[in-house]
């Protein structure tokens, strides 16, 4: 095949990115569809750039996440594109959207240590219930008598959020030195900011059409 035009390439990487049922990386790009045509990365660079800025004033947009380039819709667009779907997207539980923000943004952690800021113990649903959703994975264990298992979250935490990394979590408010009963009541506080901030984006995420794949989505949805 002859050698592509930057408009070409162009085409190739928006239809690949298109089709694909899951983010693809700049690796994948290189090891799938462009494999054999000696495209370099400051091409296939600027190739991504330019439909980023093409994409960026339209309802669907060219986002980078945590394992790759995605379609996605607008998030303020949500409210509406939400009606294609009868099914109401989850609303999580307090307990596990603390837990959640802990394991975000105190990783790795214990489910003891969880347990110490939160004041409660955290039950092995919500653990079960953010590793089988693929949020979070043992990531080690602590050199502490009994080896308790360290939390930490994935990939796919950060790409259902629509994150490339962790940096971009929220930000958490400075931690102050206070006594011991304000320093609860300020780490309660931040909690549930963090909490209200995650549920709010996980509205956005499960009712967003990333139009690669709508029944993946869907699935997203149960």
């Amino acid at each position: 095949m002859a050698k592509l035009t930057d408009a070409q390439l162009k085409q190739l990487v928006e239809a690949a990115i298109f089709v694909a049922d899951e983010p693809l990386s700049k690796d994948k790009l290189q090891l799938t569809v462009l494999e054999g045509l000696k495209v370099s990365n400051k091409r296939l660079e600027a190739a991504l750039a330019e439909l980023v800025l093409d994409y960026a004033p339209r309802g669907i947009q060219l986002v980078e996440v945590s394992t790759g380039f995605r379609f996605q819709s607008v998030d303020s667009l949500s409210p509406w594109l939400s009606k294609l779907w009868q099914e109401q997207a989850p609303r999580y539980s307090r307990a596990l959207l603390e837990t959640l923000s802990l394991i975000a943004y105190r990783q790795p952690i214990t489910r003891g240590e969880i347990e110490d800021v939160r004041g409660v113990s955290v039950s092995s649903h919500i653990i079960k219930t953010l590793t089988e959703r693929e949020w979070v994975k043992v990531v080690g264990h602590k050199e502490v008598p009994g080896r308790p298992a360290l939390y930490a979250t994935t990939k796919a935490f950060l790409d259902y959020f629509g994150l490339k990394n962790l940096a971009e979590l929220p930000a958490m408010q400075s931690i102050e030195v206070l006594p011991e009963q304000e320093q609860e009541q300020a780490d309660e506080l931040r909690l549930q900011k963090v909490a209200d901030q995650i549920n709010s984006d996980t509205m956005s995420s499960e009712s967003a059409s990333t139009i690669a794949d709508s029944e993946a989505n869907k699935e997203q949805l149960h």
